[in-house]
């Protein structure tokens, strides 16, 4: 859909100035966007977009003029720097209508003729100085049935639509996975994980996401009789969102979108699920603060090129469960890891653009003059990447390296119509290659020759004139002209004409240097049209290669994360993790990949799950170890799942189709939930969803309530979990209490971390150890936090006094209270009162002594 012009005004715009009337009239077809309205070299802003803007982007808000008797607000930026800008807005999640001039001003009357050129949202941005490099782009549409919805998301950046259908209880844990950079949603449709997640929301007509007119519109874009091909005919739901997509985004790009060649069926059984909590809990790509690192991905993305950095991000979120694909990447990447066979691959992997999204805006009429440079240095480098992987014993390898065969077309004629080094826009011209067209030759050697003409032309003119001081010059506003001073003006011949006074000479031009002037400045504008021209046809020239290049693109990104995958093995020491038929995780010698960078030495621990040994009950003290243990595990195997070598001595691995976590103490205050019902909520999440093929990260159940609540919750999640759900679990807790569960089940073990006293200190040995812990060590722990010394020893006295008591099952209230009728009983002599007080630290030796007689006194009264 074309947007034009709009010049008749509205009844109430007739007091409105010609110019208002036009920018109204666009305006109003866009009214939750800001208008970038072009003005000469600026975008201008007017009204409640200038205000906007000025706020959102620092610029100075002015007012100027009058129309319908108002003083007209406006904002504007300039042309050449609007990038930037732009770029703000999109990552404050602003939508942008960009209104170009499309008519001449020298032949318009009244305001020239304009129209809405491109459309700028936050799920449809292609531009590279939009992008973050190193993540996907994703627009995102819902369709919502009865039990079911349908997702079509689209990578516009790449040319990827993917649909998948989930039910409504699983759409938080879709969207936490998807990450969505805009989401589109009929009218009326809610769901609490849609108010939850933070991305811009585009509400739309429910009309929109009819399905009959979703076939026809995907049918039309594919160029086939039905959907059947593709799998997706029964997702009505699906096709739905996907039509309703489809339609926004070529409203927004003005395209027919050719780089959308096919469409993709996302099974959830395809990949291992986590819910949303889950995938915070593990910090895959995001520190549990929001920060980029220190994380599982910072860590291992050493990738070459952008497009192995997007998809080494999107391998981590989409672990495999099909262990022979799995097996295909881990051959893969030991294959590299042979010899030097890694070392050749990366250095050529270095000096490869971003060929998908180059492809992307090479498809949508959208690329720059560098970045066709860019693909083309890129394609040249493809045949030797090619022959760094003959001969490699990796099925996947070998079917990169046919992908890579890059199209011969497209590298020499890239090679003849572009400059090596290119103007990085092409209304500066300076981009066709010379000897690419004659037409355009010509034109560039009348401008090249000019200098030449000119010097000629001087010598000339000052022997005809016998005027020594005379020079012919040019510049942009008065073009080419002959300088004499002040003094010989008087002495030029009659057929100069003057064309300029300045203070100390005057400025003349000839009917001969007329001609020239007016065949060079035509000649600029010529040889620039025809540069435009040849360009918008090189890119029609590509358009049939877009397949290809595509297909180039995947193989270069899958090969960088398959060689960083190898790297990271090699620099880190990981190791090549086994799959098996048989159920059961086992990890020998594991380490937390991320943890083991950050605190030397790391110690490493064994992790043994078996259906005989499905639940281990881990003890110990605050600060052992606990937590690091469990989610080692969890990242070891979804590792293991992305093909991935792991940090271990062996990982011997069976089917694993979840993985949950509960670890960690948060609220949700906006959704009037608090700490212990967050902590409820997730585990009766794992309860209802957890299968025999499940690995399970449960911390501190219970702890959010009083003790005896907290304890029989705790006993009963993991009873439930042994006896029900059967899956693989990791339970760390404090209540000792539970320790006895394995008399009762023998599919329940206990394992601890120690810690051992030294000095007035505590040492963590962070070793896993059979068997439960001796004691927590929460006062030692406390004491390491920095609570005040008389603090820490007025726990330990009534820790005393608690356990040389029975306490009876009851409310933690109670237990003080018991406590406290108690107390009166327990007789403190003077002298042991006054020696608890003291701080020998704080004493000087004469206040010690003095403390010395004071204590012998009180015992000598107290017999």
């Amino acid at each position: 859909m074309t947007t034009t012009a709009v010049d008749t005004p509205s009844p109430s715009a007739e007091n409105h100035t010609p110019m208002m009337r036009q920018y109204l009239g666009i305006k109003a077809q866009y009214p939750d966007m800001l208008l970038f309205y072009r003005m000469g070299d600026f975008y201008e802003l007017f009204h409640d977009d200038a205000e906007k803007a000025a706020r959102l982007l620092g610029i100075t808000l002015t007012k100027r003029g009058a129309s319908n008797g108002e003083p007209i607000r406006m904002a504007g930026v300039p042309y050449h720097a609007a990038e930037q800008y732009l770029a703000k807005l999109a990552k404050l999640g602003e939508a942008v209508a960009i209104c170009e001039q499309i008519g001449d001003p020298a032949k318009s009357k009244g305001p020239v003729e304009r129209q809405v050129t491109r459309i700028l949202t936050p799920g449809t941005l292609t531009d590279s100085a939009l992008l973050d490099d190193t993540r996907d782009n994703l627009l995102v549409a819902i369709s919502a049935g009865e039990g079911i919805v349908g997702l079509a998301r689209i990578n516009l950046a790449a040319g990827q639509l993917v649909l998948t259908e989930v039910a409504p209880g699983l759409l938080a844990q879709e969207l936490e996975r998807i990450s969505p950079a805009e989401l589109l949603l009929a009218d009326g449709y809610q769901h609490p994980s849609i108010e939850a997640l933070k991305c811009p929301k585009k509400r739309l007509a429910p009309w929109q996401f009819d399905l009959d007119s979703a076939t026809q519109l995907l049918t039309q874009q594919f160029n086939t009789h039905d959907l059947a091909g593709f799998g997706c005919a029964d997702l009505t739901q699906a096709i739905s969102a996907a039509g309703a997509l489809l339609d926004y985004v070529r409203h927004t790009q003005r395209s027919s979108l050719p780089h959308i060649n096919a469409l993709s069926v996302e099974q959830s059984g395809e990949y291992i699920q986590f819910d949303a909590a889950s995938r915070r809990n593990l910090e895959i790509d995001q520190t549990l603060r929001g920060e980029s690192a220190p994380t599982l991905y910072s860590l291992l993305n050493t990738c070459r090129t952008a497009m192995g950095a997007r998809l080494l991000r999107q391998w981590l979120h989409h672990p495999l469960r099909d262990h022979a694909a799995i097996q295909a990447r881990l051959e893969a990447v030991a294959a590299l890891l042979h010899g030097d066979a890694l070392q050749a691959p990366r250095r050529l992997l270095n000096n490869i653009g971003d060929i998908e999204r180059i492809t992307a805006r090479v498809a949508l009429k959208s690329a720059r003059p560098r970045d066709l440079s860019g693909l083309r240095d890129s394609l040249q480098q493809l045949p030797e990447l090619q022959q760094s992987l003959a001969g490699l014993p990796s099925a996947l390898l070998q079917q990169a390296m046919v992908l890579l065969q890059p199209p011969a077309e497209v590298t020499s004629l890239l090679a003849a119509a572009i400059r090596p080094e290119p103007s990085s826009v092409l209304r500066e011209g300076g981009v066709i290659a010379d000897g690419y067209d004659a037409e355009l030759d010509e034109l560039r050697g009348i401008q090249t020759n000019c200098g030449e003409f000119l010097l000629k032309f001087e010598a000339e003119e000052r022997a005809r004139t016998g005027l020594a001081n005379l020079k012919v010059e040019y510049n942009s506003v008065h073009g080419f002209y002959i300088e004499i001073s002040r003094a010989q003006a008087e002495h030029a011949p009659a057929e100069y004409r003057r064309r300029q006074t300045l203070k100390n000479a005057e400025r003349f031009i000839t009917p001969e240097l007329k001609t020239f002037e007016d065949k060079v400045l035509s000649a600029n504008e010529r040889a620039l049209a025809r540069e435009k021209a040849l360009y918008d046809a090189l890119l029609d020239a590509l358009a049939p290669y877009i397949q290809a290049l595509q297909a180039n693109a995947h193989a270069v990104a899958q090969l960088d994360v398959i060689a960083t995958f190898a790297e990271r093995a090699q620099a880190l020491n990981y190791v090549q993790p086994e799959f098996t038929a048989e159920a059961g995780i086992q990890i020998t010698a594991g380490r937390h990949p991320v943890v083991e960078q950050l605190a030397q030495p790391f110690i490493a621990n064994d992790v043994q799950l078996t259906p005989y040994r499905q639940l281990l009950l881990i003890t110990g003290p605050n600060m052992g170890g606990k937590s690091t243990y469990m989610r080692q595990t969890a990242l070891i195997v979804l590792l293991a799942h992305c093909g991935c070598f792991v940090p271990a001595k062996a990982a011997r691995i069976g089917q694993v189709d979840r993985i949950f976590t509960r670890i960690g103490a948060s609220d949700d205050l906006a959704g009037g939930r608090s700490t212990f019902m967050v902590e409820m909520t997730e585990t009766a999440n794992i309860l209802h969803n957890a299968t025999e093929h499940s690995l399970v990260l449960l911390d501190e159940i219970g702890r959010g309530t009083s003790t005896f609540d907290g304890l029989s919750l705790a006993w009963a999640v993991a009873r439930q979990l042994l006896e029900r759900n059967r899956s693989y679990t990791l339970f760390a807790t404090h209540y000792f209490e539970l320790t006895r569960l394995v008399e009762d089940f023998k599919q329940a073990a206990n394992v601890h971390l120690d810690a051992v006293e030294h000095g007035n200190g505590i040492v963590f040995l962070h070793a896993v150890q059979e068997g439960p812990a001796s004691q927590s060590y929460g006062l030692q722990v406390a004491q390491l936090a920095g609570i005040p010394r008389s603090v820490v020893n007025a726990a330990k006295r009534k820790l005393v006094q608690l356990e040389q008591q029975n306490i009876q099952a009851g409310p933690q209230s109670d237990m003080f209270s018991q406590q406290a009728a108690a107390e009166p009983q327990v007789e403190v002599s003077p002298a042991l009162a006054e020696l608890e007080r003291l701080d020998p630290d704080d004493l000087t030796p004469k206040q010690a002594l003095e403390a010395l007689y004071k204590l012998r006194a009180l015992l000598q009264g107290s017999h």
